[in-house]
């Protein structure tokens, strides 16, 4: 019994273990690690101790700085974010993108290529990238000379992973109109699962990459008409918010709009972005 609860108190994180890893953390992934989540980082990360054979926090942290931890990282990323998402979160936003966006974006494009190029930033496993696509499917219906990419990046490796098999629950899916249900899910055909996914032609317009938003080199040299970066920067500080607003910026086409979440605004960063409606932003 003692050495069992000395082992627990091994793996409690010092102070000194949490600066380090929080600053680590902070810088090279934007992510804010004030002391109050200490708690919070050393129950996550539990797991990736045992899985190691580590018996202390100083051990651990010792080898994400090693030669050995470059693989390590992420998979300690993967336990430190937050994840939560779901189909057609504020819909609102999706009303927009199909009464206002699409149509101004078509119409501006009549006499250039007819193409929509669409970035979803902080995509999780996959539900916002695909009721983005799902929206502009509909509104191609009826303007089939037009096509559309949507390029979904995360930072962690494993909600991709989610993402890519694009196989949801029947309680994910509770916030997807029918008749949407009806045109993009398949349903198992064992009936004892509760699971559908999402049509193959709807997954081929989706590219899930793994990415760092923080990262210092350019990752990509396209455009876009359109990004959703939704309940993203809410864990950045402001500085990194400003800077990640500069990247959009750089990456939107003119005249491109900027979607965030819907306890996010644009900070003053001296960028020529107009508000067209609440959370809803054009490059001018």
């Amino acid at each position: 019994m003692k050495s069992r609860l000395s082992a627990i108190e091994n793996r409690k994180m010092s102070e000194n273990d949490f600066m380090r890893l929080g600053k680590f953390i902070e810088d090279e992934f934007g992510i804010k690690m004030p002391s109050s989540k200490k708690l919070m980082l050393q129950s996550r990360l539990q797991k990736r101790l045992r899985d190691l054979g580590h018996t202390t926090f100083q051990e651990y942290v010792n080898f994400i700085f090693s030669k050995q931890g470059k693989d390590e990282i992420l998979l300690m990323i993967d336990e430190v974010t937050t994840n939560k998402t779901e189909f057609f979160r504020e819909p609102e936003q999706f009303n927009f993108l199909l009464e206002v966006v699409l149509p101004e974006l078509a119409d501006k494009k009549r006499n250039d290529a007819k193409f929509f190029n669409i970035w979803s930033a902080g995509c999780s496993t996959g539900e916002e990238p695909y009721s983005i696509a799902m929206t502009v499917s509909e509104f191609l219906e009826h303007h089939h000379d037009f096509d559309y990419e949507i390029l979904a990046t995360d930072l962690s490796r494993k909600v991709l992973q989610h993402a890519r098999l694009a196989i949801y629950s029947k309680k994910q899916i509770a916030f997807i109109k029918m008749q949407l249900r009806k045109k993009y899910l398949l349903k198992s055909k064992l009936q004892q699962d509760e699971v559908v996914r999402i049509v193959p032609e709807i997954r081929a317009k989706v590219k899930f990459r793994q990415h760092n938003l923080m990262a210092k080199e350019n990752f990509m040299d396209r455009t876009f008409d359109i990004i959703f970066c939704r309940n993203v920067i809410i864990y950045f500080d402001q500085e990194t918010q400003i800077e990640l607003f500069r990247k959009f910026y750089k990456h939107l086409a003119p005249g491109g709009f900027l979607f965030l979440g819907h306890s996010e605004t644009m900070i003053n960063c001296g960028l020529s972005f107009e508000m067209v409606r609440p959370k809803v932003y054009r490059k001018a």
